[in-house]
């Protein structure tokens, strides 16, 4: 119940963002980078917010599933299990990640799986990229957000975004007290993603913005009044 008020909290805090975003214009958010498309999507975590944008020009299948995702919630009460300062910040799979339980079409789309979009952009600090198995075609829904070069990485992981803004808050997830597991180093608290939410700074208007959020903000609402009906009965 607690973690449905703040995914509700977060809904409202992001339509007012939204609408500063409106005030200041679209424009302030372009970043010089050529491969960034016009999309952001906003990681609302418990150490502060870290925003995105798509390279969808070097991985256009990531960036359509890792898009979708976004769009459907799914890294709603998701995770970040890995923390190795220095190298990356990475994303748990949604399927065993999330806290809450997934709707079916989540589902279908956290268990789908993409093929290695392997490109000539290097892996520096601030680039998003691709979790994967030994397979090159098993990315699913885990990513890593670098937090330095790692060469080693170019051409063997699809990098598929970088950072726009929060850096301080990624600086913030490396001075966490970790544990090591393996290759895995770890954070000893659970970082949580407590909601999510997109924008374009190309959209001209925000009034379309404001009322996906305002929709979203209802439907919160609606859910945190089914999951209280649902307690007390």
């Amino acid at each position: 119940m607690a973690l449905m008020l703040r995914h509700a909290a977060a809904a409202a805090a992001a339509l007012l963002l939204v609408a500063a975003v409106c005030t200041d214009g679209a424009s302030t958010f372009y970043s010089s980078d050529p491969n960034l498309g016009s999309a952001r999507v906003v990681f609302q975590t418990n150490y502060g917010d870290i925003e995105f944008g798509f390279f969808p020009h070097v991985a256009p299948k990531t960036v359509e599933h890792i898009f979708k995702l976004v769009r459907l919630g799914c890294y709603n009460t998701n995770h970040f299990f890995r923390v190795d300062k220095g190298f990356v910040a990475q994303v748990a799979a949604v399927v065993g990640g999330r806290t809450a339980p997934m709707n079916e079409e989540q589902k279908r789309e956290a268990e789908k799986t993409i093929i290695g979009e392997f490109s000539s952009v290097k892996h520096v600090r601030g680039i998003l990229s691709m979790g994967r198995l030994s397979d090159p075609d098993s990315g699913g829904s885990s990513f890593s957000f670098l937090l330095g070069d790692a060469p080693h990485l170019d051409g063997q992981y699809a990098v598929f975004g970088r950072v726009t803004k929060g850096d301080d808050t990624l600086r913030k997830l490396e001075r966490l007290p970790t544990r090591r597991e393996g290759i895995f180093v770890m954070p000893i608290e659970r970082i949580d993603i407590l909601s999510t939410y997109y924008y374009d700074i190309d959209v001209e208007s925000c009034e379309s913005e404001k009322n996906i959020l305002r929709r979203r903000l209802s439907e919160s609402a609606s859910e945190i009044e089914r999951w209280r009906r649902k307690c007390f009965a």
